[in-house]
């Protein structure tokens, strides 16, 4: 069977993905890599087939070029300029706009017929970006929208309350970024109401730590890599191995016209089906706002 994948883009996040890869059971069979360090990606193979003899994968790392698009499965894009110390996810818009503009097109001469998934920030505007440039079907452009915002809220919630993330039923929706929300009306665990276990302080508190995570970890590091690199491969083994799982990607919503991250179906097809949730008055409001900053954004590209 031939599930390769092409990787665009070897920084921080392009090789915590690859390397996540080669540590999982993943149906992934050959990896090619694409960045403009022909230097570094050489170094990047070499250092990954070495780790062949310890890997639970058996997938072939090799130095790519465009023309692997031809018989790839996905896609994957995280080249872009990072966000820096200070600046907000928004801020990278120009300069990845252009960016992205270059590499969709390559992709596209190439007789790409599969599915993209995208980690580049402004995720969502990069996103819909991507599906406008490609002209590929909605169900087969997915960024990684909220599935990290999702899993630092569940990672939170479990080291509060002692339960097991894989019991606690709470996402993170909207843009990723500034204005992205959590629906607590909808959280639960094990059936019960989120409220049982926590005040509205706490949710308030939470609601923040989740919002301001990737800038701690900026400030401190300088960038955010494994979560983001954990959560693309989740993605792209649901999507290989016809998972039909639900994940907070972002992917386009026909009635807004606008890609934005919120519970979605994901086997192999892409995107199965958006599911959209019951949300109270106040969290309808978020949820237009969010829409709103992100349409903004697009609007605003030069």
């Amino acid at each position: 069977m031939n599930n390769k994948v092409v990787l665009i883009g070897c920084g921080n996040v392009g090789m915590a993905y690859a390397y996540s890869l080669m540590n999982q059971r993943t149906p992934v069979t050959e990896l090619a890599l694409i960045d403009l360090n022909t230097e570094r990606v050489s170094g990047e193979v070499l250092d990954l087939n070495h780790c062949n003899q310890f890997a639970d994968s058996k997938m072939k790392v090799k130095v790519g070029s465009y023309e692997d698009c031809k018989d790839a499965k996905i896609v994957v894009i995280s080249a872009g300029a990072n966000q820096n110390v200070g600046e907000t996810r928004m801020d990278l818009i120009n300069k990845n706009s252009q960016v992205f503009k270059s590499i969709i097109d390559k992709v596209m001469e190439n007789n790409f017929n599969g599915i993209i998934i995208v980690a580049t920030n402004p995720l969502d505007v990069m996103t819909y970006i991507t599906l406008k440039y490609s002209n590929l079907s909605p169900t087969k452009v997915i960024g990684t929208g909220t599935t990290l915002d999702t899993a630092r809220l569940r990672y939170i919630l479990s080291e509060k309350i002692g339960i097991s993330t894989n019991n606690i039923e709470a996402y993170v929706i909207g843009e990723h970024g500034d204005s992205e929300f959590i629906p607590w009306s909808n959280a639960s665990i094990a059936l019960k109401n989120i409220k049982d276990f926590l005040n509205e302080a706490e949710m308030t508190q939470i609601e923040e730590e989740v919002r301001n995570s990737a800038y701690e970890i900026i400030n401190k590091k300088g960038a955010t890599a494994y979560g983001i690199g954990m959560c693309l491969t989740g993605i792209t083994n649901a999507i290989l191995e016809d998972k039909n799982i639900i994940l907070t990607v972002s992917s386009y919503d026909e009635e807004n016209e606008v890609c934005f991250g919120g519970p979605t179906v994901i086997n192999k097809d892409g995107v199965k089906e958006k599911l959209f949730i019951p949300l109270n008055e106040e969290e309808t409001k978020k949820l237009i706002v969010s829409i709103k900053t992100i349409k903004e954004a697009i609007n605003s590209i030069e």
